[in-house]
């Protein structure tokens, strides 16, 4: 029994020592790597930041994570993400957004990620055809809009004789161009009407061109438009608190700015490694033209645009994983 009993404590070391590796060490690995739980990526209503969520999507799954993807309300989102119900957001448009990320992220359980390198402008604006066509001489100076002669190479069926602007839907800025309008003098000649989507904007430029009239939309850049030939109006320039929302008079156009990331305050401790590539991801303006254009141009699915960008672009996302 005594020759036995080194032989029986080092079983028992090596089951220890079994135990603590099959448990223990899995804990550890759990630990440096990343959950099994899925990234939960939002889509909204725009075609950049659904294919740029499938391109984001497809480079988190090349890495082994597991990603799901929900339609979120673009101004609602950040709350989403502060209290863990979204992972991120890869599109935060400081002119549109930036109020509501700002709202969650002072209450905590959002964190800035940082900025892509392109910068962005959304605001009011024509294809280039307009001026070409001499329908509006005098732009981009929004004071050309002040000339009777400019506003009826606008009018529209509905737009009660008046020159017409076509916004994004209304959940996007709310009555800010129309206050805008109002505010500049501009109501005796011009009207808003909201465009029910993004793809509304897109069909009202080829109607306008095929019609022979004028047209004014809302617009942004990074967008495929930039290679089409498209020019924002220069209205006053932007002032921090000159929008009625900030207790201004309205009498300003949209801010140069950033275009943000933003991610659960969990997903660096669940997700290190995709949280690491995705502070790293830094798109410039023409890779997000792109991503666009394969949608509205090429009329493409958002899926399969992602793969095509994802398959055309290793060079530029492969150094983000790195």
């Amino acid at each position: 029994m005594k020759n036995k009993l080194p032989l029986l404590i080092g079983a028992i070391v090596v089951i220890a020592g079994l135990v603590f590796f099959m448990g223990g060490g899995d804990k550890t690995a759990k630990k440096s790597g990343d959950s099994s739980a899925p990234i939960v990526i939002p889509t909204h209503n725009w075609s950049s930041q659904i294919v740029m969520a499938y391109v984001i999507g497809g480079i988190f799954e090349s890495m082994g994570n597991n990603v799901s993807y929900v339609n979120a309300d673009s101004q609602a989102v950040y709350e989403s993400i502060r209290i863990g119900d979204v992972t991120i957001s890869h599109e935060v448009w400081e002119s549109a957004f930036g109020k509501s990320f700002t709202t969650a992220l002072d209450k905590g359980g959002l964190l800035d990620w940082g900025d892509h390198e392109a910068r962005t402008l959304e605001d009011m604006g024509y294809p280039n055809w307009v001026v070409e066509k001499g329908l509006c001489p005098g732009l981009p100076d929004w004071t050309a809009l002040k000339n009777p002669d400019c506003a009826k190479n606008f009018v529209t069926p509905d737009s009660g004789g008046k020159g017409r602007m076509l916004e994004g839907p209304q959940t996007w800025h709310g009555d800010l161009i129309p206050q805008r309008v109002d505010a500049l003098g501009l109501g005796d000649l011009w009207m808003v009407k909201f465009a029910g989507s993004a793809d509304a904007l897109w069909a009202e430029l080829v109607a306008a061109e095929k019609e022979g009239r004028g047209t004014i939309i809302f617009n942004w850049t990074p967008n495929f438009t930039d290679g089409a030939g498209f020019t924002f109006i220069d209205f006053p320039p932007y002032t921090a608190g000159c929008r009625p929302e900030d207790g201004g008079d309205g009498k300003c156009g949209s801010p140069d700015g950033y275009l943000k990331k933003a991610v659960h305050e969990d997903f660096p401790k669940t997700h290190p490694n995709a949280a690491a590539v995705f502070k790293k991801m830094s798109f410039t303006t023409s890779h997000i033209g792109a991503m666009a254009a394969l949608v509205d141009i090429d009329k493409m699915t958002h899926e399969d645009a992602a793969k095509k960008w994802l398959a055309d672009n290793e060079k530029v996302w492969k150094k983000f994983t790195k």
